[in-house]
């Protein structure tokens, strides 16, 4: 090759800032740039005629360069960006992209190869540390997200729990609440449901009475849902869960300061059910001097609470029940004759359960069914000894003692079949001779009354005024219990 052309060429390279080294057709180094003698730490009495992979005590012999050199080349004219990563002794770890060119001579042979290097090492390594960092992130926002897809799943099943106990809840309310769930078709409950829907549309003053355990509350419920006041809450007052001394407090409020411990105003039950509807449950047990101020609020809507001496005017529907006779009480000097007056205008004797034994199947079903769902059990089946069982019963505690018997029953049941847990004993003879409705009471006390003014049914001195009762009232009281002069 000409001197000339050769110091040309060697000019020419080293105005190229990037590692150049020019190659004979046998892979031999002709010369090569300052830039790659500087970049690979190479002199360049160590490189001319020296084959390229033995440069640097074959630092060189690199497979991916043989590659390049030896297989892809000879089959292209040039070819580009080829990637080549390797650790050198002295100068560490490269990234190179390579770039070879065959060059031709006039006789169309190969006569040299430029080989240009491009040193990618820190661009390379930012970018493989960029892809990290994605990487990286990307596994972040993918566990966040993921993190996100089981909250909101959990969300979307807790949510799913709430509504399902929602449902179960306002099922429950419906069931327990609703004047539906006064369960059963027998005629004293049909006599009962028809008293309801005959009161319910009325402002009037209920009374309900009945034994323990037999749903008083359910009746005054259901008036209540059935009255043009439903939209609002019934307020209900139990008179036998409090002390004597507190009653006053409860139902009519009081001032700061009224007695010790008044340390702020409270609202009493009455200022609370102020266009609504006041249950008081076991209203026999309403210590007598507290009797004058519940007439007042029922006949004149007002009253005063502790501490103060403004009258307060409410609009409240009473609706009372008891499982004492009240007339006894007024004997015995216990209740207000007018205070029983005024709640006695439109009584409802809620049956105990021995008077209604035909709902029995009714009220067995839906409890277990309600019980069952409760406790997660399935009971699918109430084998006919045990309903003959239960329908035998006398039921001293009535419904309430019903639903105890029917739990215990369920929980002792493992499989389909109700296994009934309590030994249910018939009443002896004796003891059934014992017993006395609330019916046969009513209906002994108003013969006896009848007895004493020899029939006198109305008008000064008879019957009708000794019970408190008009006499179209008492009439309709001796046909219902079948009470006839002799």
């Amino acid at each position: 090759m000409p001197k000339a052309f050769l110091e040309t060429f060697n000019t020419i390279l080293g105005s190229i800032r990037e590692p150049l080294v020019v190659l004979d057709p046998d892979l031999k180094v002709v010369t090569a740039n300052h830039s790659f003698y500087r970049t690979f730490n190479v002199k360049p009495d160590e490189t001319k005629g020296v084959l390229i992979f033995d440069l640097g005590n074959r630092q060189w012999d690199i497979p991916k360069l043989r590659e390049l050199l030896e297989d892809i080349l000879p089959q292209n004219t040039n070819f580009h960006d080829f990637e080549v990563e390797h650790d050198f002794e002295i100068i560490g770890r490269k990234i190179m992209h390579l770039n070879a060119r065959r060059i031709y001579g006039e006789d169309n042979q190969p006569r040299l190869i430029l080989l240009a290097i491009e040193d990618v090492t820190e661009r390379e390594y930012h970018k493989r540390h960029l892809e990290e960092m994605v990487e990286k992130r990307t596994a972040e926002l993918n566990s966040a997200r993921q993190a996100a897809e089981d909250a909101f799943f959990e969300i979307s099943k807790l949510k799913d729990q709430l509504e399902a106990e929602r449902a179960y809840l306002q099922e429950e309310i419906k069931l327990v609440y609703n004047h539906e769930n006064i369960i059963g078709r027998s005629d004293a409950i049909n006599y009962v449901f028809y008293k309801v829907e005959q009161i319910a549309g009325t402002d009037t003053t209920v009374l309900i009475l009945g034994e323990t355990g037999t749903g008083k509350e359910l009746v005054a419920r259901a008036v209540h849902g059935l009255s043009p006041r439903k939209d609002r809450a019934l307020v209900k007052m139990n008179c036998a869960a409090l002390p004597s001394n507190l009653i006053e407090s409860e139902l009519f409020g009081h001032e700061k300061g009224a007695f010790t411990g008044a340390n702020s105003r409270r609202s009493g039950r009455f200022e609370i059910a102020d266009g609504a509807t006041l249950f008081l449950d076991e209203i026999g047990e309403l210590p007598l001097e507290l009797q004058p101020k519940l007439l007042r609020v029922i006949e004149d809507g007002e009253f005063e609470c502790l501490g103060s001496s403004v009258t307060k005017k409410v609009d409240v529907r009473i609706i009372a029940a008891t499982n004492r006779n009240l007339e006894e009480e007024v004997r015995r000097g216990a209740f207000r004759r007018d205070l029983w007056y005024r709640l006695n205008i439109f009584p409802i004797t809620m049956p105990p359960l021995r008077d209604r034994l035909d709902d029995i199947p009714l009220l067995v079903n839906f409890y277990v069914d309600r019980i069952s769902k409760r406790l997660g059990k399935s009971i699918k089946m109430v084998p006919v000894n045990v309903m003959d069982a239960l329908w035998q019963y006398h039921w001293p505690g009535n419904v309430r003692e019903l639903e105890n018997v029917l739990e215990r029953a369920v929980i002792n049941s493992s499989g389909p079949k109700l296994r009934l847990v309590d030994e249910l004993k018939k009443p002896s003879k004796d003891a059934a001779k014992s017993e006395q409705t609330l019916e046969n009471v009513e209906r002994d006390y108003i013969k006896r009354v009848l007895e004493q003014v020899q029939w006198k049914v109305s008008g000064k001195n008879s019957a009708a005024e000794i019970l408190g009762l008009d006499r179209s009232t008492l009439r309709a009281r001796m046909r219902k219990l079948n009470i006839r002069k002799p």
